[in-house]
């Protein structure tokens, strides 16, 4: 038995996985409009969640290696889950997880696509959840495939992919309590819903942000009133919330101020985004769709990095209250509601800044306003374990043999609030979180697509890593 993969034979295997079985499995899956419960109230009835789980079920019957098991499960209430368990020809067992719903369809897709039309363009798939991140279960057993068809020893795969994950995990932690006695205890734990600076190298994430989340509400009045009449004499509740955000974020500069909500940077990670920056150079900026003349904060991209995945930062992601332009009348509006989220560095507690965050606004408002803020969700971050050792090294030469350059260790700046949660549960798992949301892939925003060659090499890379821990562990 080969102790890892023919390289040469791999890249032609994961070729023609991808063009005659992943591609049009993925096409069909883009075609279901299976959003997230949080954007999809009627779910349960509507039904398009068990369509995207049935499609990738019969996909699996067809790949899986023989004796694997393959299961649709749904506890009552809740979301459905596909759990797929192929048996070990080696030692240890890896968790692969990846997730089936979806965001909403967005405006400002190009003419000749959508979010439920799959369009290949310049190895390009365009549409609706295939690269966040219907693409990872397809990937994730392709991987075990490869090892199986090639006589490399692989763990126990388990792959449990999920269909509330953009809604913040809220059906996973019951899941994997009614799992636990298939779950065992994972030596690896690989997700591909993660990010990528560029598509010619392997990203590896090193940390995730977490979040804080509410509304903030100022009511100054009962009602409406003319502006003529009570402006100068009663205070503007968006003035008013406009001063209570200064008590978090300076206006100026964008820097959150709140000391509850600060983290102190390892110097590890520092050093890993000074590398990153050295290969990206002005990336990080350059990739977003600036309007006119505006430009990102003047710093070096080392800092940037570290300004996105380990320091806070606010943004105001609506607003009640406030009615479009063609139907505001000279009306001294009675209240202003703002919804806030909050990005937090990986180590800071989700709960503890939300509560921070409430003190902070609702103390002493100004000139005695209504003031409250309700709470709306909040989720930690998380910080990878050490990769050194046979993690670190596999990764290095997997980059080479599949990439043809250096591995790049760099946290992002989104939410994935299972990996905390995996990571409390799994104390003495490696961590392998990567992905193919790079320059333009636009996840949850308009022509959103998968860069395919990028996930053609992320199939060998798990692979690669699978062989590894088995001759490890």
């Amino acid at each position: 038995m080969p102790a890892s993969l023919n390289i040469e034979q791999a890249r032609d295997q994961v070729d023609a996985a991808w063009q005659d079985s992943i591609l049009p499995a993925l096409q069909a899956f883009i075609r279901i409009p299976a959003k997230s419960p949080a954007f999809d109230a009627n779910w349960a009835t509507n039904g398009h969640l068990d369509e995207a789980v049935a499609l990738a079920k019969a996909w699996c019957e067809d790949v899986a290696p023989s004796g694997s098991t393959i299961e649709v499960v749904q506890l009552p209430g809740r979301t459905p889950l596909l759990w797929v368990d192929v048996p070990a020809t080696g030692a240890g067992e890896t968790l692969l997880y990846g997730h089936l719903d979806k965001q909403p369809e967005a405006t400002g897709w190009d003419d000749d696509k959508g979010p439920w039309t799959p369009v290949i363009d310049n190895d390009r798939l365009y549409g609706r959840g295939a690269a966040d991140d219907g693409y990872a279960l397809f990937a994730s057993l392709q991987a075990v495939r490869l090892l199986h068809d090639q006589g490399v020893a692989h763990p126990r795969c388990m792959l449990l992919i999920e269909c509330a994950e953009e809604s913040g995990s809220p059906d996973l932690p019951a899941y994997l309590d009614h799992l636990a006695p298939r779950l065992g205890k994972p030596n690896l734990v690989v997700c591909l819903d993660s990010g990528c600076a560029n598509y010619e190298q392997l990203w590896v994430t090193t940390s995730l942000r977490g979040m804080a989340a509410g509304n903030l509400r100022v009511r100054v009045l009962e009602q409406g009133v003319h502006s003529g009449d009570a402006g100068g004499v009663v205070p503007s509740s968006f003035r008013i919330a406009r001063h209570l955000l200064e008590r978090i974020e300076s206006a100026a500069t964008g820097a959150i101020t709140l000391p509850g909500l600060q983290a102190t940077i390892p110097d590890e990670r520092a050093q890993q985004a000074q590398r990153a920056a050295d290969v990206i150079g002005s990336a990080i900026g350059d990739k977003f769709p600036w309007a006119g003349q505006t430009q990102p904060h003047p710093q070096a991209t080392s800092e940037q990095i570290l300004d996105r995945t380990w320091r806070p930062a606010l943004e105001v992601i609506g607003a009640d209250g406030l009615p479009a332009t063609q139907q505001s009348g000279n009306v001294l509006r009675p209240e202003t509601t703002l919804r806030l989220s909050l990005r937090l560095p990986p180590t800071v507690d989700g709960q503890a800044a939300t509560r921070a965050m409430r003190d902070a606004l609702e103390a002493n408002p100004p000139q005695g306003a209504d003031v409250q803020f309700e709470p709306g969700g909040a989720a930690d971050g998380w910080n990878a374990p050490a990769f050194s050792g046979w993690l670190g090294d596999c990764l290095e030469q997997s980059a080479h043999a599949w990439f043809g350059k250096d591995a790049v260790f760099m946290g992002e700046g989104g939410s994935i609030p299972l990996m905390n949660l995996l990571g409390e549960r799994f104390p003495k798992a490696r961590f392998l979180v990567t992905g193919v949301l790079g320059p333009g892939s636009n996840a949850h925003g308009p022509n959103e697509f998968l860069h395919l060659p990028m996930a053609r090499r992320l199939t060998g890379v798990v692979a690669d890593a699978l062989a590894a821990q088995s001759r490890t562990d």
